[in-house]
């Protein structure tokens, strides 16, 4: 649907990142992360479906990756990482899904929670046009959609990029500094 490697370039990720991919899917997002937090980073790949936690795995296994972290767990839930303990995370193509939307408030709270002061948001949903695949033309989210659910739990806009069919907000984590 859009170039991972434009996607990336944006997320500017480093080694010794610690990247976090909700509603991972299918991984490959958090595959191409590993590459880029390297040995000293870490990935987590997270997904509610048991079955696609067990894909992932077998994928990272084959292919000898040390560095990712496949969880199952709901992402409406409390997230299982520590608080400040993530530079970047991800959301791709989750946000249409109505129980999403509507749990927003406490998602978006433990995404804060756990991106590290000055953490990055970055949330990828396909445009609110008509086309003829993806979720309803209802169900879809403007940027300026996206924005109203996020910003009030602690974040700031710091840019947006067209992808095509689809578009990334990106967004950071606002936390009081402790002297």
């Amino acid at each position: 649907m859009q170039d991972p490697e434009c996607v990336f370039n944006v997320l500017a990720i480093r080694p010794g990142y610690r990247f976090l991919d909700l509603g991972c899917g299918a991984g490959e997002y958090s595959l191409r992360a590993s590459r880029d937090v390297g040995e000293s980073g870490a990935v987590y790949a997270l997904d509610r479906w048991e079955e696609v936690a067990c894909k992932i795995t077998e994928t990272v296994k084959a292919q000898g990756i040390q560095n990712i972290q496949v969880i199952t767990s709901d992402i409406l839930h409390p997230l299982p990482l520590d608080g400040d303990s993530i530079d970047v995370c991800m959301m791709a193509t989750v946000l249409h899904i109505p129980t999403i939307t509507r749990g927003a408030e406490r998602l978006f709270q433990e995404i804060h929670r756990v991106l590290k002061c000055d953490g990055r948001l970055a949330v990828i949903n396909i445009k609110k046009e008509e086309m003829t695949f993806g979720p309803p033309l209802e169900m879809r989210l403007s940027p300026d959609d996206t924005a109203s659910l996020i910003v009030p739990h602690g974040f700031k806009e710091i840019g947006m990029v067209d992808l095509g069919y689809n578009y990334m907000v990106m967004f950071k984590a606002e936390k009081e500094h402790v002297s």
